[in-house]
């Protein structure tokens, strides 16, 4: 007796909820080619996405967030990630130790663009950390400066 698992479909509301985002930024992100959903769906039809798809969507806005990307920095990201998807896929193959040395050598660049838009946001946030504090710096100052003035303790 053989048990089958049927994947679940989801449909936008759903995901829209799950993720925690409107159904809208769903369908922007199928326009711009960050979720599939939009190219396997016959005109009229309702939109289904699987477990996959949402994985996706949570993926992209965990990204969107936490590095503060703009929608082409995301699918450039996106992008990527597929690339690497695609090695993972071919690694695990089980190819030969030629073939594996030449998916290393082709997803070593990848997680290098990566690491390089991560490492853009980081001295973006440096910067602005330095600026604020520099700002707090000078606000501390002028209180002292004007609770002085006034005879107050500081």
């Amino acid at each position: 007796m053989s048990v089958e698992t049927e994947e679940r479909n989801y449909r936008i509301g759903e995901v829209a909820e799950l993720v925690g985002v409107t159904t809208r930024t769903i369908r922007y992100y199928e326009e711009l080619g960050l979720l599939g959903a939009a190219a396997s769906r016959s005109k009229g039809a309702h939109r289904l996405y699987r477990e996959a798809d949402v994985a996706r969507l949570r993926e992209l806005v965990r990204l969107r967030d936490l590095l503060g990307l703009s929608l082409e920095e995301l699918l450039a990201l996106a992008e990527v990630e597929e690339a690497r998807e695609v090695l993972r896929g071919q690694w695990h193959d089980d190819p030969s130790d030629a073939e594996r040395a030449r998916i290393v050598k082709e997803a070593i660049p990848l997680v290098e663009r990566q690491l390089e838009l991560v490492r853009a946001r980081q001295t973006r946030l440096a910067e602005f950390s330095d600026e604020l504090t520099d700002k707090l710096r000078v606000l501390r100052k002028r209180r002292g400066e004007l609770q002085r003035k006034a005879g107050r303790p500081q």
